[in-house]
């Protein structure tokens, strides 16, 4: 709690996904200034064992000319810094030794990276569960080179999880659903087949033919440009049953203003 000081009982939960987040169990948040700080704390949440002061000052600083150890015992002040405004012993947060630095395992109650990694790779935990706690990408606003491949490999995994997301909101009949989840993931990653598909399958039930026929023409056209490739059959064949069923929906509404108008027959080509 605020304003009391608590030696070995520190339990704090962790949210690195976005904008980085720290709190007690009791809800108190935490203020990390500046961001090296935040920085140095986010990379050893990350780590999750201690080590040696120079490599972290390297992950930090890589380009520095010999100044990354001044940089991170200032770094290191502003931590702990936080840590007491907060009212907590940075004793019951971090370990520190002579040569290296880390966390106490005890005090970390809960990190939203774990939280996401185990929930997007375990069967029985929903995707849906995991875009939810992804809240952003690992640290946003912090430029610091350390963490752009676990950002790229948390974000790979992210993007996997909306792929699936969408294609259970389209078999479950959430269209709507199902739409919104693949453009998020077309904003990522515009080379992502199966998010395209999946608009052309909902363009195919709600929308028109032409709308249908703008999204497979925008499909080709930034595979050819950028892969050198065209669409999967599966496209395709999406393409053509979604094409159908604009058709047939055309029909009926002119059915139903002319009953006595003349069946329209139209073939689909492959």
């Amino acid at each position: 709690m605020a304003g009391t000081v608590t030696h070995r009982g520190a339990r704090l939960t962790v949210r690195l996904l976005g904008r980085i987040e720290v709190a007690t169990t009791d809800g108190a948040s935490i203020r990390l200034p500046g961001r090296h700080a935040q920085a140095l704390f986010a990379l050893l949440v990350l780590m999750r064992r201690p080590r040696s002061r120079d490599a972290i000052a390297a992950e930090l600083w890589p380009e520095s000319d010999g100044t990354s150890s001044a940089g991170l015992r200032q770094a290191l002040w502003l931590v702990r810094s936080g840590l007491s405004s907060a009212g907590l012993d940075p004793d019951s947060v971090l370990e520190v030794e002579p040569d290296t630095l880390g966390l106490r395992p005890e005090a970390l109650k809960r990190i939203d990276v774990t939280d996401f990694e185990d929930c997007a790779r375990r069967p029985v935990c929903p995707d849906e569960t995991a875009i939810a706690i992804y809240r952003g990408d690992l640290v946003e606003g912090l430029g610091h080179e350390c963490f752009a491949s676990e950002r790229e490999r948390l974000s790979d995994l992210y993007e996997d999880a909306l792929a699936k997301v969408a294609e259970h909101r389209l078999q479950a009949g959430d269209l709507d659903g199902a739409r919104v989840a693949a453009e998020d993931l077309l904003a990522r990653d515009p080379l992502r087949e199966e998010a395209h598909a999946v608009l052309i399958a909902v363009h195919g039930m709600l929308g028109t033919r032409s709308q249908v026929v703008r999204r497979y023409r925008r499909l080709e056209a930034i595979l050819a440009r950028e892969l050198d490739v065209a669409p999967l059959s599966e496209t395709d064949a999406t393409y053509r049953l979604a094409i159908a069923r604009t058709i047939a929906r055309s029909h009926e509404r002119a059915i139903t203003i002319d009953p006595h108008a003349p069946t329209l027959l139209v073939a689909i080509g492959s």
